[in-house]
């Protein structure tokens, strides 16, 4: 099988100097992952999508995606059909560069977050649902532990991971003034429903 080359277009573009946190930062919207080794935070901010937080604690390397499954037809339960090919992408891709950066497979964990029944609309097919419902099933059958996580509920969230230390604050949005964070979900939904499928990715050994 041909060897994975990294798609450097899904690497977060949006970096910035956070003041509130005193430090470098990138922003990444949905579609989009960071990994890195330096003292950079990642942050996002999620609605129905879920973001998972992947770390080496011993090499201190770390990264974050921001996803969705594209497939919201109702009565669909099978998390492992064409619809969560997008999921496992969104996770392999991750994992193939946080591997590629030197952290190992066997001593990576995770915290997840996101899965909030925002989008208006579509409330009855319980996309945040099935995200969450699929990022875990993923991280459990690839012996991925999960340390931490808060899902579900009817909230966006702000998400904010240091990699070099592990640690996530996360600031639950409990009022919005606009509808920015559903658009952009709305909107990414649509595209990734409308692409081709992804093909399959081979991960980087340890």
């Amino acid at each position: 099988m041909k060897q994975f080359d990294l798609d450097n277009s899904h690497l977060a573009p949006n970096r910035y100097y956070d003041r509130h946190f005193d430090q470098e930062a990138v922003k990444i919207l949905p579609g989009e992952y960071f990994a890195t080794r330096d003292n950079t935070m990642i942050v996002t901010v999620l609605g129905s999508c879920v973001s998972v937080c992947l770390r080496d604690a011993k090499m201190r390397i770390g990264g974050m995606n921001h996803f969705l499954l594209p497939n919201d037809n109702s009565g669909t339960s099978d998390i492992l059909g064409d619809s969560a090919r997008y999921g496992g992408y969104a996770m392999e891709i991750l994992i193939n560069h946080l591997l590629k950066l030197g952290a190992r497979r066997n001593s990576l964990e995770a915290k997840i977050f996101g899965g909030g029944n925002v989008l208006r609309g579509i409330t009855a097919i319980n996309i945040g649902e099935r995200n969450a419902e699929f990022v875990l099933e993923y991280l459990q059958t690839e012996h991925i532990p999960v340390v931490a996580s808060d899902l579900l509920d009817n909230y966006p969230r702000k998400v904010y991971f240091f990699p070099a230390s592990g640690k996530v604050f996360v600031r639950k949005i409990k009022s919005m003034h606009n509808s920015t964070i559903m658009d952009r979900e709305s909107e990414y939904r649509m595209r990734i429903r409308n692409a081709p499928l992804v093909g399959e990715v081979e991960l980087f050994g340890d």
